[in-house]
């Protein structure tokens, strides 16, 4: 689908393409299970979940009214023959870095907005294509031929434009915008498809006799601002197809984390350090996987009552040893205010991220030496099965004496 007035003809200025994977969790379970194929498929958690949320879900199970964001027992219940499965978050972002890789050699300005979309600025590239409808089939034949799965991509002069094009054209679809066909595109569409147009705004811009975009490019700027302020300015400007941001390549990482929701809530002391040990070994193979040492660690801790405390303590030296991270969040967890219950939710997070290279490794050289080939291999075998299949004995040695009965009763330290 193009729309365009010069169809085959590239657009002046700047050319930006969007990518977004269609129904992306769950394409990637159905190119791993092929007997899926055709069916409801749920990513986000057991039917039986109660605490669940959809992740995404094939278009086959949208069509009973199955949505992202929406409860696990919500989904059972329009679509009780679906087909529900836990999330494969490690998997997902394999694939996610690989098309990466795919979009980089269509330009070096890829900007990636999720796990499954990215903006390309691809001005200075298009001059290899006959066409942006070219350019855009030869991304979504890349895509397809690496990873057997399919992507829908908007051409167009801007951010906006382009997402907008995606979003139009999906699922597996094409649409090119140039200058000359924006306003054949924007005009005669809902006002809610302009970002930041929720139900409240659309229902307060109804009641000023604006449901279309038309109606937005015909009330002056100012009568806008008047009346919603800054967004009444940034509304007009994106009715006149206006975005001037660029496309930004991410810059490093400044924090990282894991945290986890539980289907029951976690009571007992050896469940709690059970559960942070997983997240610290987590959060410790995400370090050493992209190279960095942290300088601080944060523990996030959630009540039953939705009571949400975070604590954070900056090392003596950086770290990205799953040990010291479990040491330390587990001593700041032990130093949180008694309260009744449980925990509804435990994280652990990395922040202050360097390159840096430990000192400590000087002190203590043939230790770490051979710690850190415990951790790649370790690493490498967790990485392999997608899973974690081996993990120090904390992790399990709690789970084996769990006491179902016990009680959190040396809260505070």
């Amino acid at each position: 689908m193009i729309a365009s007035s010069g169809a085959g003809h590239p657009a002046a200025g700047r050319v930006i393409a969007h990518v977004d994977m269609d129904a992306f969790f769950a394409a990637v379970e159905v190119r791993e299970r092929p007997e899926l194929a055709g069916k409801p498929v749920i990513v986000g958690g057991r039917r039986d979940s109660r605490r669940g949320v959809v992740a995404t879900c094939s278009y086959e199970a949208r069509r009973y009214g199955v949505r992202s964001a929406m409860p696990i027992r919500r989904a059972v219940e329009l679509c009780p023959q679906g087909i529900f499965l836990e999330p494969r978050h490690h998997l997902y972002r394999q694939v996610s870095d690989r098309i990466l890789e795919v979009l980089h050699t269509f330009s070096p300005l890829v900007e990636p907005v999720s796990i499954d979309e990215a903006y390309l600025d691809v001005t200075a590239d298009r001059a290899r294509f006959e066409s942006l409808e070219a350019l855009g089939r030869a991304i979504k034949t890349a895509i397809h031929a690496a990873e057997r799965l399919t992507a829908s991509v908007g051409i167009a002069p801007n951010k906006f434009l382009a997402k907008l094009a995606t979003t139009l054209s999906k699922p597996n679809g094409l649409m090119v915008v140039e200058p000359s066909g924006v306003d054949r595109l924007l005009l005669p569409l809902a006002v809610d498809h302009l970002p930041g147009v929720g139900p409240r705004t659309a229902a307060r811009l109804r009641e000023m006799g604006i449901h279309r975009v038309a109606d937005v490019r015909a009330r002056p700027r100012s009568y806008l601002a008047e009346r919603l302020g800054r967004f009444g300015e940034t509304l007009y400007e994106l009715a006149m197809g206006i975005d001037p941001r660029p496309v930004q390549p991410p810059q490093p990482a400044r924090s990282l984390s894991a945290e986890q929701t539980y289907e029951e809530d976690i009571t007992a002391p050896e469940q709690v350090r059970a559960r942070l040990a997983e997240l610290a070994a987590e959060v410790g193979r995400r370090l050493r996987a992209e190279g960095f040492w942290a300088r601080t660690v944060v523990l996030k801790a959630r009540y039953p009552d939705f009571v949400t405390l975070t604590r954070r303590v900056t090392l003596r030296e950086p770290t990205a040893d799953d040990a010291l991270l479990f040491e330390t969040a587990y001593a700041l967890w032990r130093q949180l205010p008694p309260r009744p219950g449980g925990f509804r939710l435990l994280g652990v997070g990395a922040e202050s991220l360097t390159r840096f290279s430990q000192p400590l490794l000087w002190e203590a050289p043939e230790r770490s030496a051979r710690q850190a080939q415990v951790d790649r291999l370790v690493d490498a075998i967790n990485t392999r099965y997608d899973r974690v299949v081996v993990g120090r004995g904390r992790i399990f040695k709690a789970v084996a004496r769990r006491s179902p009965g016990k009680t959190r009763d040396d809260a505070g330290g």
